[in-house]
């Protein structure tokens, strides 16, 4: 007697990975505690991304996808990224020309499920937020946080993501792993050595939260092209004083005797003013 084994349609591969992130609230299971209870790892990334929800406030969070990414070459891109925030100096549009020190940003890979679960817990951002952020995140999910709200440091380290992982050509898909009997000199019966095919990794900017706010993927680069917050205060100095100045010119011009012609010319253009539009 031959037993077959039953086919079930909705088993799933091994090899699959589901990445999602999901701020539904969770399944009740009866006979299970509530809320649920994790263990000690599990708990120290829960606290890990609640801390750094908590200081978005001030260090933006940059979403990043990732595919195909190798141990070796996740290292690779860290050390790029500190490449660029090292060579990275304030512009000399701000009013201090010389560099200065920049806090190094940091790139962690994030597992999905638990950040869904700390970001549905954090408080201060509403549910729309929330779902929003979830929405905008697909595959392997891997975040970059800023020390502080820089955007030119933000373009530098963006440009650097770009060179480091150039983005993917459209049209060029992934090789397709080769089948042991396609190969040329397959022998049946005889084990093949196995060749992993040579994946391109690719890596692509979701969004961001910045100041509780959420940006999608074009948001994230129109803000790096903005300048600092010391150009903007300046800038915004100067439209503030420049109306004084132009006063205090036109009073140190119109001193002394000048002051009486600076006003019998004016009294004089409101005659003339007044006298035209009476003919008209």
């Amino acid at each position: 007697m031959i037993c077959v084994k039953p086919v079930i349609a909705s088993s799933i591969p091994r090899t699959a990975r589901g990445y999602v992130v999901s701020v539904k609230l969770p399944r009740v299971y009866e006979g299970k505690p509530t809320p649920r209870r994790y263990g000690v790892q599990k708990t120290f990334l829960y606290n890990q991304y609640t801390r750094m929800l908590e200081a978005s406030d001030n260090s933006p969070i940059i979403f990043l996808q990732h595919t195909n990414f190798a141990a070796q070459r996740l290292q690779k891109l860290r050390r790029d990224i500190a490449d660029a925030n090292a060579k990275f100096s304030v512009s000399l549009s701000s009013p201090t020309s010389s560099p200065v020190e920049i806090g190094a940003p940091t790139l962690a890979v994030m597992q999905t499920s638990l950040f869904g679960v700390a970001l549905r817990d954090f408080a201060p951002l509403d549910a729309g937020q929330a779902a929003q952020i979830a929405g905008l995140l697909k595959g392997g999910l891997a975040v970059l946080t800023l020390p502080s709200f820089n955007p030119p440091q933000l373009d530098a380290i963006l440009r650097a993501l770009d060179r480091s992982v150039p983005p993917k050509k459209p049209g060029i898909a992934q090789p397709a792993p080769i089948k042991p009997q396609d190969e040329p000199g397959f022998i049946p019966g005889r084990k093949m050595q196995r060749v992993k095919p040579v994946l391109t990794p690719e890596l692509v900017v979701m969004g961001a939260l910045i100041e509780r706010r959420v940006f999608g993927m074009e948001g994230v680069r129109d803000v790096s092209k903005l300048p600092t917050l010391d150009t903007l205060r300046a800038q915004i100095a100067g439209l503030l004083s420049s109306p004084a100045v132009q006063l205090a010119a036109i009073l140190s011009e119109a001193s002394g005797g000048k002051l009486a012609r600076t006003l019998e010319g004016l009294k004089k253009g409101l005659e003339e003013s007044q006298s035209a539009e009476a003919s008209s």
